[in-house]
């Protein structure tokens, strides 16, 4: 099962504008390796929502250490995806599901940044298209996978079809899905996990996110949002409308994770209550995966090495005369 946070904070006394102030309401703390299967569900485990924290213990004192934390982690991804590309044998995919304001887009920018861009692809899926729409409802997200060598970062993704279209029933009416019953549910859970095992046999590696945001959390950055004018444009109706169906959409994340958490495809719930923590656990996570797959520089055969020395020879010879 998950293991769930429940933190007692206080502020250190002493602390004066200008110096490496804690942020306010954090302990001070000494930050210790992340243990990221703390935060993956494990197969079979039924998920309880109200049963994990949205808050997590902080893993940095200040702004400045965890901006340097941060900055760690960004040379050691970069390292990893070049070899990733380097060797052109595995893609790796990466899912953020969460509700609104839950710092998605936000995780993304600050976690991803500092890899090159050529190696990632970041697809934002937005309602389906009428053409989508004659296809099943994987379709759209196969054509967007990533290729070997490269990471493939789902903002949202075919989970939505097991999220907001349960919630509001009337969207799987509107897909024209024939015979569609009460087992449609489990149908599309079997039909992902399905993919996802496929993918993972070809060499896809799959992290999946779940950015655990609490209701009251998501009031205070919505109205942030107000009160922010270059913030306005994030605004719409649909953002508190949705909110009247929280309960709704809990159950089905708690439904949805419960029953596609694998081992080859495992679900992590972030506590995304502190923005900041969030971004240095989904970044270890994402690390721990890299690591697990050892990747190495191509050595090259008999052949291949032949060829380079030719290359240097010729390279080495003296220009002709202009």
């Amino acid at each position: 099962m998950l293991q769930s946070f429940k933190v007692i904070w206080s502020v250190r006394p002493g602390a004066k504008k200008g110096q490496d102030q804690l942020k306010p309401g954090i302990r001070s703390v000494t930050v210790t390796e992340i243990d990221s299967g703390v935060y993956k569900v494990l197969p079979g485990a039924t998920l309880r929502l109200d049963q994990v924290s949205t808050l997590a213990a902080p893993l940095y004192r200040s702004e400045k250490q965890y901006q340097k934390l941060l900055a760690a982690q960004h040379a050691e991804l970069n390292d990893h995806q070049e070899l990733l590309y380097a060797t052109g044998q595995q893609s790796v995919l990466m899912i953020f599901q969460a509700m609104d304001a839950a710092g998605k887009d936000g995780v993304i920018r600050h976690v991803m940044s500092g890899i090159n861009p050529q190696g990632c692809q970041v697809f934002s899926f937005q309602h389906p298209s009428d053409g989508e729409l004659k296809h099943d409802f994987l379709w759209r997200y196969v054509n967007c996978l990533p290729e070997r060598g490269r990471i493939g970062i789902f903002n949202r993704s075919y989970y939505e079809e097991v999220l907001i279209v349960r919630v509001h029933p009337e969207i799987l009416r509107s897909e024209g899905v024939p015979g569609t019953s009460d087992r449609v549910w489990e149908q599309r859970y079997q039909s992902i996990s399905s993919l996802e095992r496929h993918l993972c046999c070809n060499g896809t590696q799959i992290l999946k996110f779940f950015l655990h945001l609490s209701e009251e959390e998501q009031r205070k950055r919505l109205l942030e949002r107000f009160a922010n004018p270059a913030k306005n444009w994030k605004l719409q109706r649909s953002d508190l409308i949705e909110r009247q169906f929280w309960p709704a959409y809990q159950k089905a994340y708690e439904a949805c994770i419960s029953a596609t958490s694998t081992e080859e495809a495992p679900w992590y719930v972030v506590p995304a209550d502190d923005k900041e923590n969030a971004r240095l656990i989904i970044s270890q996570i994402i690390l721990d995966l890299f690591k697990r797959l050892d990747l190495h520089l191509p050595t090259p055969d008999k052949a291949r090495q032949k060829e380079l020395e030719a290359m240097r020879d010729a390279l080495l010879k003296p220009a002709r005369p202009s």
